[in-house]
């Protein structure tokens, strides 16, 4: 916890404790390799992968109506365009998404889910409710809130260090 200045200002540790970084880590590898886990059993129900799902919910989650670009959902998940590219197609042919030339540039396709698409996922909604119930029970929703914009912020300095780490510092 930072500690309190004179005028009631936050001051910052200047040096960070290598065991808890580790730790840190460690936990939100596992957490991530159960929230992949809880994705691949969701995405089982609908016959498809877990990085199919992926993509169905990040389309889902991103389309305001005219589709959501190749590009914006692969970046959304962190992989290459192609494999959205490639996956899209897989996913139009089981009927789940469509995949249409964007009006104002041909080299764009704007992918968007099918209502058979909607449908199967809306019908995970209360399993999935019901689920978030029981991991979340012992954190109140303001603390969710307050965690996640944490995680949020960690997010975008680990998008930094990225890209400082690539530079060659």
């Amino acid at each position: 916890m930072p500690k309190k200045a004179k005028a009631g200002l936050a001051i910052r540790p200047t040096a960070v404790d290598s065991h808890s970084v580790r730790e840190f880590t460690s936990v939100i590898g596992s957490i991530a390799v159960y929230l992949d886990e809880i994705r691949q059993f969701r995405a089982r129900s609908l016959g498809i992968s877990g990085p199919q799902f992926a993509i169905l919910t990040t389309v889902q989650s991103l389309d305001e109506g005219a589709g959501i670009s190749v590009r914006h959902v692969a970046r959304a998940i962190h992989v290459d365009s192609s494999f959205i590219t490639t996956q899209s197609k897989i996913l139009e042919k089981k009927g789940l998404l469509r995949r249409l030339t964007d009006q104002a540039d041909a080299r764009v396709v704007n992918l968007s889910l099918t209502d058979r698409a909607a449908k199967q996922i809306a019908g995970l909604a209360s399993e999935e409710q019901s689920l978030n119930e029981f991991i979340f029970v012992d954190l109140p929703s303001d603390e969710l809130e307050q965690v996640t914009a944490q995680l949020a912020e960690l997010k975008l300095r680990l998008e930094k260090a990225c890209l400082k780490i690539a530079g060659g510092f």
